[in-house]
């Protein structure tokens, strides 16, 4: 599609400074970045930062997308560069909508993403909503994705940086939020791209460590916080086989996932044996050999499907399909039961995947995501 010059890099058909667009500022480099090219562009930026958890103790973290310093930080950059920038409280829709549901799918045996709820309850929907109220045109983030017009409307697409890639987390924004969401690092090619552009513009974040934790979970350690959220979750069980034999004691169903092989205590049985299944009703932990990890036809639910044809328009899709964040999407055959169901046949099994994660599709040859669901149930 020809780029029409008639309108502006957001899309729309005014100068830059007749633009308002809301930039969710995280603290880190990469909406840092995207703020500060939008302002030297000449448009009406505001940047927005989510309190999301109670800041006191965000203040003693570090290395997290919403603890106190990142605050800090993004006001430092809006300073700077000279836009005015907020912070709003969503503590308590943060606690609803993210964290009290991670503790539940974790007791129950799943393998929670929370950072997709986040974006899909509160980044994407509650402020989504502040900066319609704030009367902008659009909002920006520094996710790496890509936006593009497509014959039916806007179009999600991965990143032109596979590496950084953050399409897996976003497969639910729906065609109503693309239309009103920018993306405005998907087409750069490496970070490297980035921090030269926060050099560039002088910020003080241009150096900053990219966040890996996700921002609730200090240093990875799932268990610790569930331990607060349900103090009775750390309850000791048995690990058995898959025929029920008990092998061994552990823990609490909050210190294992699915695939996990070291740490079972329960060595010395021959063959190498993995967590294949966690069943919080019983509290026991369910070891196998390898393959028992192995899954081919996968149920998922709360289906967000982006196709340009609804998804029961025909019995079969061909697509790709990623089921973690950090593997490849791989040949899969998509067959609707609803609007919002469908059981998905992975062409060549993939081990460890778990209830709680997503399934996100992909077109076969080509960048656009088609959506995806939720994977719901044991096998």
């Amino acid at each position: 599609m020809p780029f029409d010059t008639s309108l502006n890099s957001l899309g729309f058909a005014r100068a830059p400074k007749d633009t308002r667009v809301v930039v969710a500022m995280s603290g880190g480099v990469d909406s840092s970045v995207v703020a500060a090219q939008l302002k030297e562009e000449g448009y009406d930026v505001v940047g927005v930062t989510l309190q999301l958890y109670d800041h006191g103790a965000a203040l003693a973290k570090k290395g997290a997308c919403c603890a106190g310093r990142d605050i800090h930080d993004a006001r430092r950059v809006a300073e700077a560069m000279g836009f005015p920038h907020y912070v709003l409280d969503y503590e308590n829709t943060f606690r609803e909508a993210v964290i009290e549901e991670f503790a539940e799918a974790y007791l129950a045996g799943a393998t929670p993403v929370p950072c997709i709820r986040c974006n899909e309850r509160v980044k994407f929907k509650d402020l989504l909503a502040t900066a319609k109220e704030l009367d902008a045109d659009c909002m920006a983030t520094g996710h790496y994705i890509q936006r593009k017009l497509g014959n039916g409307g806007p179009e999600l697409h991965s990143a032109a940086d596979a590496a950084r890639d953050q399409s897996y987390f976003l497969f639910s924004t729906t065609p109503e939020q693309l239309s009103y969401l920018r993306f405005p690092l998907g087409h750069l090619q490496s970070k490297a791209e980035t921090r030269a552009l926060a050099a560039k513009y002088g910020l003080p974040v241009a150096d900053k460590p990219d966040s890996q934790d996700i921002c609730f979970v200090p240093n990875g350690n799932y268990a610790s916080v569930i331990e607060k959220l349900r103090p009775d979750a750390a309850s000791p069980g048995e690990i058995v086989d898959l025929s029920g034999r008990v092998l061994g004691e552990h823990r609490g169903v909050i210190h294992y996932t699915i695939g996990q092989r070291k740490g079972l205590g329960i060595g010395g049985l021959g063959e190498p044996l993995y967590v294949v299944k966690l069943d919080a009703d019983k509290r026991q932990v369910i070891v196998g050999p390898k393959e028992a990890l192995s899954t081919r036809v996968i149920p998922v639910r709360e289906i967000n499907w982006l196709g340009d044809a609804p998804l029961t328009s025909q019995p079969e899709w061909h697509v790709m399909a990623k089921v973690r964040s950090t593997r490849a999407p791989r040949p899969a055959i998509i067959r609707p039961l609803s609007e919002t169901e469908a059981q998905v046949e992975l062409i060549e099994p993939e081990d460890g995947v778990s209830p709680g994660q997503a399934c996100v599709f992909y077109e076969n040859e080509g960048s656009r995501i088609f959506g995806g669901g939720w994977i719901w149930r044991g096998y």
